[in-house]
C-alpha cells in the first residue's frame, strides 16, 4: 500500500502538474534567508546554517530535502550578503539550487528599526531519473535515463524589524518559468512557477526571563493551495526555544484547477531548539501529519544545525540578537 501510495503521489506530480513547487521545511523560522533575501546580513555576523529533513518516513521515494546557507554583513552592517545551497528529492523528480544575495538595510529612527531590500540571483536544475519511475504504459518523452535542465533564476524580498516585531514578504522562481518555455520539447522536467511568502511576527517579555513569539507564514503559488503556518515559541532563559506549529491550507482566491475535495489539514509541528554554546546552536522539529495520510507514514524528521564566528569584542546586544533573532 506504501508503495502504491508513493508511485501515484509520484505520478500526479511528474506528469499532471505543471510546474514543480518549493520544498516544504518548518526551521524556516529560525533562519529566515531560506524564505526571503533581504534577510541576508540580518544577525550582523557571520554564521552557517544547515538542515536536513526526511519527510513521511516509510514511505518509498518520499521527500527529502537539505540545505545550507553562509551570511554575514559589510559596511557597518548596512549590507548583507549570503550564498545558499539546497537539494530536494521526492521520487524520481529532484532540485538543485543555488544562490547568492545581497540585501542593503536602511536604519530608521525607531526601536533600532531597520527595512531591508533584497535580491538573489543563481542557478537551479530541476531532474528526472526515468529509471525511478514504474509505469504501466510509456510516456512520451520520458526513458530509463536521467533528464536535466539549468536555469538562470531570481529571487526579491522586504524585510521590516526592530526589537519586538517583523514582517517580511517574498517572491521566489521569477525568471525560471520563462526561460523554461525554451527548453525541448523531449524534457518532461517540471519547473518551479514564482512563490510567494508573507510572514510576520512579534517578541513578547513575559518576565522572569521568558519570551513568547508568535508568528505566521503564508505560502502562495498561484496554481497549488495556498498554505498558512501559524507558530508559537516560547524561550526560556536565552537558551532553549520551544514550539509547536500548525500547518494548513487556506482559501484567499478562486483556484478553479484544484479538486474542490481536497483536504485542508496538513501537520501539527513540534520545534526545540538548543543553543549548546554561544556560538553554536541545534534544532529539531517533527511533523506529524493530520490528514489521511497519517496511517502510512511515520512523520517527518528534521534537524538543523547553525554556527556563528565570534567576532573580537561581542557585545551583549549582539548575543541577544542571537537569541531573540527572527
Amino acid at each position: 500500500m506504501k508503495r502504491f501510495i508513493c508511485l501515484c503521489i509520484g505520478y500526479c506530480i511528474c506528469w499532471h502538474a505543471a510546474a514543480q513547487q518549493d520544498a516544504q521545511f518548518s526551521q524556516y523560522i529560525f533562519n529566515g534567508i531560506y524564505i526571503n533575501p533581504a534577510y541576508a546580513g540580518y544577525r550582523q555576523e557571520l554564521n552557517a546554517h544547515a538542515f536536513y529533513r526526511n519527510q513521511w518516513v516509510g514511505v518509498a521515494g518520499a521527500p527529502q530535502t537539505m540545505s545550507m546557507a553562509i551570511d554575514g554583513s559589510l559596511n557597518d552592517n548596512r549590507v548583507g550578503l549570503a550564498l545558499q545551497v539546497a537539494y530536494d528529492k521526492i521520487g524520481a523528480q529532484s532540485m538543485l539550487s543555488m544562490y547568492g544575495n545581497y540585501a542593503y538595510r536602511f536604519p530608521l529612527n525607531e526601536e533600532d528599526a531597520t527595512l531591508a531590500l533584497g535580491i538573489g540571483a543563481g542557478i537551479i536544475q530541476p531532474g528526472l531519473d526515468g529509471s525511478l519511475l514504474t509505469t504501466t504504459t510509456a510516456e512520451p518523452g520520458v526513458n530509463g535515463g536521467k533528464q536535466t535542465i539549468t536555469l538562470l533564476d531570481a529571487r526579491a524580498g522586504i524585510y521590516y524589524s526592530n526589537t519586538r516585531f517583523f514582517v517580511g514578504a517574498s517572491v521566489d522562481n521569477i525568471t525560471a518559468q520563462h526561460l523554461d518555455n525554451k527548453k525541448p520539447s523531449t524534457f518532461t522536467v517540471p519547473t518551479p512557477k514564482p512563490h510567494i511568502y508573507l510572514t510576520a511576527g512579534a517578541l513578547l517579555d513575559m518576565g522572569n526571563d521568558i519570551y513568547l513569539k508568535p508568528s505566521f507564514l503564508l505560502k502562495d503559488d498561484t496554481g497549488g493551495p495556498t498554505n498558512i503556518d501559524l507558530n508559537s515559541f516560547v524561550l526560556l532563559n536565552r537558551m532553549l526555544w520551544v514550539g509547536v506549529s500548525y500547518r494548513t491550507a487556506v482559501t484567499i482566491y478562486p483556484k478553479n484547477n484544484l479538486q474542490s475535495d481536497l483536504t485542508k489539514r496538513s501537520a501539527a509541528v513540534g520545534m526545540i531548539e538548543l543553543y549548546a554554546t554561544p556560538q553554536l546552536r541545534i534544532g529539531y522539529a517533527y511533523d506529524y501529519t493530520l490528514n489521511r495520510y497519517r496511517s502510512y507514514n511515520n512523520g517527518t524528521h528534521e534537524i538543523s544545525v547553525g554556527y556563528y564566528v565570534k567576532k573580537e569584542g561581542d557585545s551583549k546586544s549582539r548575543k541577544q540578537m542571537r537569541c531573540f533573532s527572527f
